[in-house]
Parts: structure tokens; C-alpha cells; sequence
């Protein structure tokens, strides 16, 4: 201001000296001076138009994160927060991105901000990994991309593998304990329809459980329940007996009955050792003992085979007599201690 009244009264000083030169040319500069001034009033009384703001979109948007990224749903909703100063803009929108494995990020739709501070957006999902993020778009451009947002689309039921024990297997034990792998952090819940007891695991990461089950003596029904974490479920099942905890030794014979006219008769007895829980014993001490009406006492010692079994064959002389024999076999073990078992063999007509 003070510039141009300093500019005004130059101007006026000017003017007077062009008077007293000629006084022709009065009416001229009067004027001009008067068109001057009145151009310099309203330049200085006048109020400047405003220029058009562009705001600049600066701070991104934010996902919220899901608390389990898998799903078998089609569809999820992407909750999206955006700055408070945005809240309910129509100047600008929510652009969505999505990228899939070993592609780039693309644009699939916009969708306009809320009145509220969190806008939400449903989209579909593809199957397997998807990526999201949103970006802010208005007058003053894109604004950098959110965070990402994970969903896995995971429709198919989760397999589980028992390794362990096998199926109608011996256990010997209050309880079995049940091993095998499916998918990582599924959900398990092993349950025996013959005690109504149940116990519930998750598997690890690498996928492997260990569930350990209490058991009912003679034939239990094991239901296995898997629930991995996108909702999928999958069952299976087991039948183990609860076996008597103790050393087993089972005799059998070639033959039961034999005719005293057929004699010379060769016999065979066979034996099979197991441990308390089913599992052959190898290289455990046996003896076999045959005894028949009318002929001496055969003995004969041995051992279990790497499947557990052994056999002893003999003849039955002419001399035999009518009437009821025995077989016996008697194993012993430094582990399990001692166990036996027996057979009649019997001479007839």
C-alpha cells in the first residue's frame, strides 16, 4: 500500500511539470490522471478471484488384518480404514488390488468411502493365495498402497495319514497313543465309541500329532476328526484291542488226531511269541514237550525266529497207545519273564 501511494504522488509531480510547460494539453492530462488514479483505486480496493486447492493425497489407506487368513468361503469382506480427513469424501475413492502368486498387483474395483471410519468391501476370492491392498484415488492423484492383506481360499478337506498303531493292532495299556500327520494346524479329535472318551490336539507345523487315547479292555472303535484352519473337515478311523499286557506264547500242531493203525506218524508243533503289545519276539528261548500214551517224553530246545515263530517235528512210533497226549511249548525272555502254552493230541482207532 504504502509502495503505491508513493507511486501516486510521483505520477501527480509529473503531471504538473507537463501543465506548466504547455497549458495546450491541460484537459489531456487531467485525463489521464483521473484514469490513473481510478485504475490504481481498484487496484488496491479490489479483491483477487482465489485459485482453485488440489489437495494431494498423501497418507495411504489401512486393511485390517484377518485373525485366520484361511477360508473356505468365495467371498470375504476387506475392511478398509482411511484418513479422518477423507471420511465420507465424494472427491475420492477406494481403489482395490489384488495379486495372485507370481503376478503383479492389479487393479479389480473402486468403491466409494463410507460416512464412517471404516468402509467395507466384499470381493472374491481365486483359489489359493490372495493378496490385497487399497490405495486412496481424487483430485490430487493415488496415494501409496496399504499394507497387505493375505486370504487363502481352501475348499478341499484336509487328509490324515495314521502312522501309528497300525490297524487291529494289540495294545497293551490303559491307553494308545496315536500318531500320523495331516495338514499343519488342523484341528484333531480322537474319540472311542467303546468308552466315550475323546481327546482333542492340534497337528504342528510340519503337520505330524501325537494324540493319546484311553481304552476300553477287548475291541475299541476309534473315530479320528480332522478341522484344518480354513474350516474343512475330514474323519477317519481305527480299531485297536486292548491286549493283556502280558508275554504271549501260542502253540498250534500239524495234527490233533491221529489213527493208532497209521502209525509211524510224523507230527509238528509250532509256536508263536509276541510281546505285550502284539510284536514278535526274535531269538527268544522255547522248548517244545511232546507227550504221548505209551512212548517216552520228547523234549527239545530252541529259538524264536525275526518273526517270532519256531516249530519242533517229530514221529509218533508204532508204540504209541490210545488215549489223550499233550504238547507243551515254554518260552522265556529277560524282558517279559516267562510264558506258556499247550495242545492235546490224541491217539484214536
Amino acid at each position: 500500500m504504502v509502495f503505491r501511494l508513493g507511486l501516486l504522488v510521483a505520477v501527480l509531480a509529473l503531471s504538473v511539470g507537463v501543465l506548466l510547460v504547455g497549458m495546450k494539453g491541460f484537459g489531456s492530462i487531467v485525463g489521464g490522471l483521473g484514469s490513473a488514479f481510478g485504475g490504481f483505486v481498484a487496484g488496491v480496493t479490489s479483491t483477487p478471484s482465489p485459485k482453485p486447492v488440489v489437495v494431494t493425497v498423501a497418507d495411504p489407506p489401512s486393511l485390517d488384518q484377518p485373525s485366520e487368513p484361511y477360508t473356505a468361503e468365495t467371498t470375504v469382506d476387506l475392511v478398509v480404514t482411511v484418513p479422518a480427513a477423507l471420511i465420507g469424501s465424494s472427491d475420492h475413492r477406494i481403489k482395490v488390488y489384488l495379486q495372485l502368486p507370481e503376478q503383479p498387483p492389479t487393479a479389480i474395483q473402486e468403491s466409494a468411502i463410507a460416512d464412517t471410519p471404516k468402509t467395507i468391501i466384499p470381493v472374491t476370492l481365486e483359489k489359493g493365495i490372495n493378496d490385497f491392498t487399497v490405495t486412496l484415488t481424487g483430485p490430487g492423484g493415488e496415494s501409496d498402497p496399504s499394507a497387505v492383506a493375505r486370504y487363502v481360499f481352501d475348499a478341499v478337506a484336509p487328509k490324515i495319514t495314521l502312522t501309528s498303531p497300525k490297524d487291529n493292532a494289540i495294545v497293551n495299556g490303559k491307553a494308545v497313543n496315536i500318531k500320523g500327520k495331516t495338514q499343519a494346524r488342523t484341528t484333531l479329535l480322537a474319540r472311542n465309541e467303546a468308552s466315550g472318551s475323546s481327546i482333542a490336539g492340534t497337528a504342528e507345523s510340519d503337520g505330524t500329532f501325537t494324540l493319546s487315547l484311553a481304552l476300553s479292555p477287548g475291541v475299541n472303535m476309534i473315530t479320528i476328526t480332522g478341522t484344518d484352519p480354513a474350516g474343512n473337515v475330514t474323519e477317519t478311523s481305527l480299531t485297536v484291542r486292548r491286549g493283556s499286557g502280558k508275554l504271549t506264547a501260542a502253540l498250534t500242531a500239524s495234527s490233533y488226531r491221529i489213527r493208532r493203525t497209521k502209525l509211524p506218524e510224523p507230527v509238528t508243533l509250532y509256536a508263536t511269541v509276541t510281546d505285550p503289545d502284539g510284536r514278535a519276539i526274535a531269538g527268544a528261548d522255547i522248548t517244545f514237550t511232546l507227550s504221548i500214551p505209551g512212548i517216552p517224553t520228547v523234549t527239545i530246545d530252541g529259538r524264536t525266529s525275526e518273526s517270532g515263530k519256531a516249530s519242533f517235528q517229530t514221529t509218533i512210533p508204532k508204540g504209541a497207545t490210545l488215549g489223550q497226549g499233550s504238547a507243551t511249548v515254554l518260552v522265556s525272555t529277560s524282558e517279559f519273564g516267562p510264558a506258556s502254552d499247550n495242545a492235546v493230541i490224541t491217539i484214536i482207532k
